[in-house]
């Protein structure tokens, strides 16, 4: 039972990284539509955004496994 417990957190978090980075993805091709001559700085922002979502959710996911037993 506990591993089915730990998949669930897994797949939320999985969930909620998808999510985020959806969401800055579309947020940063709106502001690189509306502003085309900061998109390098645009796109930086989004990276790095992406990457520190990435950790979070991969923090989530080591946790949800290590929270099994």
């Amino acid at each position: 039972m506990t591993g089915s417990i730990a998949a669930i957190g897994a797949g939320l978090a999985v969930l909620g990284v998808g999510l985020g980075i959806g969401k800055i993805g579309g947020s940063a091709m709106e502001g690189i539509a509306r502003q085309p001559e900061q998109s390098g700085k645009i796109l930086t922002a989004m990276i790095i955004a992406a990457a520190l979502i990435e950790g979070a959710g991969l923090f989530g996911i080591v946790v949800a496994l290590l929270g099994n037993g």
